[in-house]
């Protein structure tokens, strides 16, 4: 741990409490963290950073008692984004659709249809 990641009054960050490499305090979580715990920052400013790798990475902190669930999807919106991964996931010369996106701007088409390899598509 580097003595100047260690900052909690903000003094020599801009006034921006900052904290090393899994040290933040109870309470603060990043944005990953709280999506892990199903919820999200809710508007709410940042109240603290975290360095990492040599300063050269920066996470935001937030007040977990402060954060708000995470909304719902609507119907519509589950369908469009399953629609717009339909078209990543699907060969446009087969139609088989597969379970991860296809490299349609290289090959335009999935791997058994451009040379052969081995299929791995979701049965249909």
């Amino acid at each position: 741990m580097r003595a100047r990641d260690f900052d909690p009054t903000g003094q020599h960050h801009g006034g921006m409490p900052t904290y090393p490499w899994r040290q933040a305090p109870p309470g603060l979580a990043t944005k990953r963290q709280l999506a892990a715990r199903g919820l999200r920052p809710g508007g709410q400013p940042v109240i603290a950073q975290i360095l990492c790798r040599r300063g050269k990475r920066v996470g935001y902190l937030y007040r977990i008692d402060l954060a708000l669930p995470k909304r719902t999807p609507s119907l519509a919106q589950e369908e469009a984004l399953d629609k717009a991964m339909s078209a990543r996931q699907t060969c446009p010369e087969c139609g088989t659709r597969y379970p991860h996106c296809l490299p349609l701007k290289s090959l335009g088409t999935c791997l058994p249809c451009h040379d052969g390899t081995p299929s791995t598509a979701l049965a249909a």
